[in-house]
């Protein structure tokens, strides 16, 4: 499977959500089989208006045989405001952590980058393998970390959040986010599917993770504002944080 070309959208970004969502698709490229996963007809690509400004957001998708599906959302409204959104969703078969990272940005600066691999266990740890693989990473350090929010116990303590404070920055924060990428495909393709009994576990911890997403009031206000309650609804629950399917 070839990559799709760069979009439209992406060329306007910041440097740093251009060249994240470029690293995102290479790993996934090099490390996984790819195929397109369908989104609704109508939520692949939106525009409406946000206070006047134009709110563009571009989604793209893939799966594999490890991941039910692999989201890429790109959003930009006006020249003010720049979002990256990406997460991977495994199939409720293999016992895997949430792979998230997002990027906001506006006037030429991230206000917040975050990137974690949430576990899904119901003492929400992550296992030794992934505990091991993480910790035997370079140790960063940002000038700015940032603190998680209340519904926040979704995040293991591997999870990164900060405002990046210059480009050298920028460019630690993009390291970080593939070298997660990399341990998240390399783990899932050297785990084993578990058994049915076990699945119904995997899928209780992903429906608490799309709960607990799903309380970002920052994303769910914006949404409304421009495509007003309903729509935003439906994509919180369609594309963003959608359940995995009942086995």
């Amino acid at each position: 499977m070839t990559l799709a070309p760069e979009s439209s959208l992406r060329s306007q970004q910041h440097r740093l959500i251009r060249k994240l969502a470029d690293a995102i698709e290479a790993t996934w490229h090099q490390h996984l089989d790819l195929s397109p996963y369908q989104l609704p007809e109508d939520l692949g690509y939106v525009e409406g208006r946000l206070e006047g400004e134009k709110l563009t957001i571009e989604n793209r998708c893939y799966q594999s045989p490890e991941f039910r599906k692999m989201h890429l959302e790109l959003a930009k409204v006006g020249t003010n405001l720049d979002i990256l959104h990406c997460v991977m969703f495994p199939r409720s078969n293999y016992p895997l952590p949430m792979f998230g990272t997002d990027l906001v940005g506006g006037r030429g600066q991230i206000s917040a980058a975050i990137v974690d691999l949430s576990p899904t266990t119901a003492d929400l740890t992550l296992s030794d393998d992934y505990r091991n693989a993480l910790q035997a990473l370079p140790t960063v350090e940002f000038a700015q970390p940032r603190d998680l929010p209340p519904w926040g116990d979704i995040f293991s303590e591997f999870c990164l959040f900060v405002r990046p404070a210059d480009e050298a920055e920028e460019t630690t924060f993009l390291e970080r986010v593939t070298d997660y990428l990399t341990v998240h495909c390399q783990q899932a393709k050297a785990t084993t599917p578990v058994s049915p009994e076990e699945e119904a576990r995997v899928r209780a911890g992903q429906q608490y993770y799309c709960t607990k997403q799903r309380q970002n009031d920052k994303t769910r206000r914006v949404l409304e504002k421009a495509f007003g309650e309903a729509w935003a609804d439906r994509y919180m629950t369609t594309v963003l944080f959608d359940l995995p399917p009942e086995g």
